[in-house]
This record gives C-alpha cells, sequence and structure tokens, in this order.
C-alpha cells in the first residue's frame, strides 16, 4: 500500500464504520426522538451520503492517481460538513447548521468534478475509458 492510499482506506473504514453505527443508533436508539419530530428522514440522508462516500473514498485508494487525496479530501470535509450538519440538525442542534450544509454538498460536488476531470485528463486513457 502507497502512502497516498493509506489515509483514503483508513478515512473509508472510519466513514464506514460510524456511518452503520450511526444508521443504526438512528433507527433504534433515536427513533422515538427523531420520529415525533420529523427528523427521522433528515437522519437516514446524513447517514446515506456519508456511506456512498465511504464506498466512493475505498474505490478511489485503489485509484493510483496522485490527485486521488485531495479528491478524497473534498469527500471527506462533505461528509463532515453535510452529513455532520444534518445529524446536529436532526439532534435539533442550533439553527446556524443549516448554513453549513450547503458547503458539504459544494465540497462532495468539486471532490466529484474533479475527479471526472483528472478521469478526463488522464494520460493514456480515451474518452469513456478508465
Amino acid at each position: 500500500m502507497t502512502p497516498p492510499q493509506r489515509p483514503l482506506l483508513l478515512a473509508a473504514g472510519l466513514l464506514g464504520f460510524t456511518g452503520v453505527a450511526l444508521g443504526a443508533f438512528g433507527a433504534h436508539g433515536l427513533r422515538e426522538i427523531l420520529e415525533p419530530a420529523g427528523k427521522l428522514e433528515t437522519w437516514k440522508t446524513a447517514v446515506f451520503y456519508q456511506l456512498i462516500h465511504a464506498v466512493a473514498l475505498l474505490a478511489l485508494a485503489g485509484w493510483a492517481d496522485p490527485v486521488a487525496r485531495r479528491i478524497g479530501w473534498w469527500w471527506i470535509a462533505g461528509v463532515l460538513f453535510f452529513s455532520g450538519s444534518l445529524y446536529g440538525l436532526a439532534l435539533g442542534g442550533p439553527k446556524i447548521l443549516g448554513p453549513i450544509t450547503p458547503f458539504g454538498g459544494v465540497a462532495f460536488l468539486i471532490g466529484w468534478g474533479w475527479l471526472a476531470v483528472s478521469a478526463w485528463k488522464r494520460p493514456g486513457s480515451e474518452v469513456g475509458e478508465l
């Protein structure tokens, strides 16, 4: 394993582990709090985006491209800001968390956009061939 891959694999493992744990906790431990407040769907959305990006990080770690690590950090920031703010809002956190959520969404978009541009510009690849 090359050094750039290790942080991505570590982040994928941590985000995957905590995503599953938070999903189970929301469904079982917090359901009686989240459901009456109408926040269960918010919690589910946070978990969904966290888990999707955990899997994406895992795949990214296998991509031998120097830009992969930078893409990964954008996705990690996206999880922290997007999912993190949604978790906080679902638990009744301060409303200031609401304006933070879009920053996470933008971080996700930057990471995905950077991935697409990097794949497009990758030497030796034809369009549509990754």
